[in-house]
């Protein structure tokens, strides 16, 4: 090699070491400024990818008059009315014994309780300092509340409602993951509590503790895992004959504005079912990096698909009477609406009818207009059966909670 070939070669190479130093220490800065589990790791970096990002809800509640009650659209003999305002961050939504109306919260810290006093709701805190206390249940008069880690429980709730006491903690040994960390809580007929624990990640080999549902004895006793290859999943009901639990499961983000679907899903064969995350989507999309060497074939396949990123979160079977028999034994579900689409779609709920083997028939719009041209006034997150048939829908991006009923309006202060 010639002295001047060697000079030339030794630029080259400070250069391209200079390159390396400059270029990937600010990929790195980039990567690291996203902390672990966002949602906004993997997004695509182009001008559309890059306006996409999850919808933050106004700081505080609406108040009554603000809230979008005008632009929810039902079915014809169908009313939709103010239940209840200014409960943060309304999320589940359980019934007590007594008529008391349970709202959990996910971003807030608190577990409020609506009380119907004669025609007048009052809306009052029975727990606060709470982290993440998105999942709640009663039986029997106590209202257990899952958090991001820990599982508690408030004996005899609705008689301490006054001055309620600190939950006593039955179970603490859950992962502390934010990303899909909230759980949502539901009891089945055999009286367990059943819960999942979510993927901290988008898409990801999660560990053997994630991705799962599992269920405890009501002393938090006697963990088991019912099913796993689950992403996430925020509603849980008991189909009232067959006595079979059905969830909604949110799919992945980043691989396409249209696909994949979330999904409703059931369980058949307890401690079994695997429903496909992170190698399978929506029961027929193989993930391009975790699909290799699997089939979608060798895992559970769900009961309907519901909409690509539409965030198909609270759901219930209609048990009611009020609405038609069409109603009877169907399910209704929220869904609370994309965020990482061009164009949005959910923000409504739905029913999905289903055939007498529990086996999916039809889905069809039931109320619509939380989104309007492409901006949320509204975010449904729960849905819940009343004793006198009518149901009542969680608004976690106004704080409220709204009554759809069928015939003739009966009105309450709140």
């Amino acid at each position: 090699m010639t002295q001047l070939s060697r000079r030339c070669a030794l630029m080259l190479t400070g250069t391209l070491g200079a390159v390396l130093v400059t270029t990937l220490p600010v990929a790195a800065q980039q990567q690291a400024a996203l902390p672990p589990g966002s949602p906004l790791i993997g997004r695509p970096d182009t001008d559309a990818a890059k306006r996409l990002a999850p919808v933050a809800p106004p700081p505080i509640p609406a108040t009554a008059d603000k809230l979008p009650i005008d632009k929810l659209k039902a079915p014809k003999g169908v009313t939709i009315e103010v239940y209840a305002s200014g409960v943060d961050n309304a999320r589940t939504l359980r019934l007590g014994d007594k008529g008391t109306v349970f709202v959990s919260s996910r971003l807030k810290d608190k577990i409020h309780a609506i009380v119907d006093k004669g025609g007048t709701r009052e809306v009052k805190v029975v727990a606060s300092g709470l982290y993440r206390p998105n999942g709640i249940v009663l039986h029997k008069g106590t209202l257990y509340i899952a958090e991001l880690s820990q599982i508690s429980k408030i004996d005899n709730i609705e008689d301490k409602l006054d001055n309620p006491p600190k939950p006593t903690v039955i179970f603490s040994d859950l992962p502390k993951d934010e990303a899909h960390g909230w759980k949502y809580l539901t009891i089945g007929p055999d009286e367990k509590l059943y819960f999942q624990v979510g993927a901290p990640c988008n898409i990801c080999m999660p560990s053997e503790r994630h991705a799962k549902i599992y269920r405890l004895n009501l002393d938090g006793s006697g963990l088991e895992v019912v099913a796993s290859g689950i992403r996430q999943i925020v509603g849980m009901d008991w189909h009232p004959v067959l006595k079979q639990l059905y969830f909604t499961e949110n799919q992945r983000d980043w691989l396409s504005e249209d696909i994949p679907e979330d999904k409703l899903n059931r369980v058949t064969q307890p401690g079994k079912d695997n429903f496909g995350f992170p190698y399978c989507h929506q029961g027929n999309i193989p993930d391009q990096e975790f699909g290799w060497g699997h089939s979608c074939e060798e895992f559970t396949k769900p009961i309907a698909l519901l909409g690509p990123h539409a965030a198909a979160l609270g759901m219930r079977f209609y048990t009611g009477s009020m609405f038609p028999a069409a109603y009877r034994n169907q399910i209704i579900i929220a869904r609370h609406g994309s965020w990482n689409r061009s164009t949005k779609i959910g923000g409504d709920l739905v029913v999905v009818k289903l055939k007498p083997d529990g086996t999916f028939r039809s889905m069809e719009p039931f109320v619509t207009g939380f989104l309007q041209n492409n901006n949320y006034v509204g975010r449904p997150a729960d849905v819940m059966v009343m004793k006198d048939g009518s149901l009542l829908i969680s608004d976690d991006y106004n704080g409220a909670v709204y009554r759809v009923s069928y015939g003739p309006q009966r009105t309450a202060r709140h």
